[in-house]
């Protein structure tokens, strides 16, 4: 197994991006899993932690299969998986009503978690992305898109593990790609963890509270 937890996952991505200690750099989270993996680099950097919303557009009668995700990046930022809307047979209508519900739900998780905050500015600096793992690469694609809106000068993708053929065309969505480990045969993420519990509201709030005080 090769991360004993996200603790451990991140600890071990905070040592492979040692190289950019010293630079003026924000750390995006994809929440919630990702958030606690971020803290380790967020502390390792001198970083702010700040939140990229991501929401997967899944088939309404298969939720689990991603005809695409949803970004908050100011604009909403959209990626479509067109061989899986085509599989499907999902009409736009029906995308787009799925888009709208994890609008919804985008906004919600915003108020919850960020309420209080002001945005982070990565304009000109060191945006490092990070999530505990990487499933079809769509959720990472608009979370990318997101940050790169905002204008860092360099933008970084930092995950503890990866499917092989996910991480080819992220190469051309990021300036540089941190993956401990990558598989040809996949699965679940869950499957490279020990421990992989589910992360609730509350320990999201509470690690953004040690790394991004409210106003």
């Amino acid at each position: 197994m090769p991360f004993r937890d996200r603790d451990d996952a991140g600890r071990r991505l905070a040592e492979a991006l040692v190289a950019h200690v010293g630079e003026a750099a924000v750390v995006y989270a994809l929440p919630r899993g990702g958030v606690p993996v971020a803290a380790h680099i967020a502390e390792r950097l001198s970083a702010p932690l700040a939140l990229v919303l991501v929401r997967k557009i899944g088939v309404p009668y298969q939720p689990e299969l991603a005809m695409g995700a949803l970004a908050d990046g100011g604009a909403p930022i959209i990626v479509r998986n067109e061989d899986v809307i085509e599989a499907a047979e999902v009409t736009e209508s029906v995308f787009q009503a799925v888009c709208a519900r994890e609008r919804a739900e985008i906004e919600r998780r915003r108020t919850l978690y960020l309420g209080g905050r002001a945005r982070l500015d990565p304009a000109g600096k060191l945006a490092v992305v990070v999530d505990d793992g990487i499933a079809t690469g769509a959720t990472t694609r608009a979370a990318l898109r997101a940050v790169r809106a905002l204008r860092p000068a360099r933008l970084v993708l930092a995950v503890p593990v990866a499917p092989t053929d996910a991480l080819e065309p992220l190469r051309h969505e990021a300036d540089e790609i941190i993956c401990l480990e990558h598989y040809r045969d996949f699965g679940a993420i869950g499957f490279f963890y020990e421990n992989f519990r589910q992360i609730d509201d509350a320990e999201v709030i509470d690690i953004l509270d040690r790394f991004s005080p409210r106003a």
